[in-house]
């Protein structure tokens, strides 16, 4: 599984840095960047979290177990 973002739809609201911040990062230019594409196990439930909660919908996940 990958987690992506689409930039063009991202606002930088920062909701999924507050619920998996070791995953999500936002730089000091307001870009979104990913830090792993290997959540942990304990990780995932959080990051599944801020995909749904993503005011842009500009979070998903790609790939086999999706």
């Amino acid at each position: 599984m990958e987690i992506r973002v689409d930039t063009e739809l991202c606002e930088a609201n920062a909701v999924c840095c507050g619920l998996a911040p070791a995953v999500f990062q936002l730089d000091d230019e307001d870009n979104l960047h990913i830090l792993t594409q290997s959540p942990t196990e304990e990780q995932w439930p959080r990051v599944r979290l801020a995909i749904e909660r993503c005011p842009r919908t500009a979070l998903s996940i790609v790939g086999d177990d999706a």
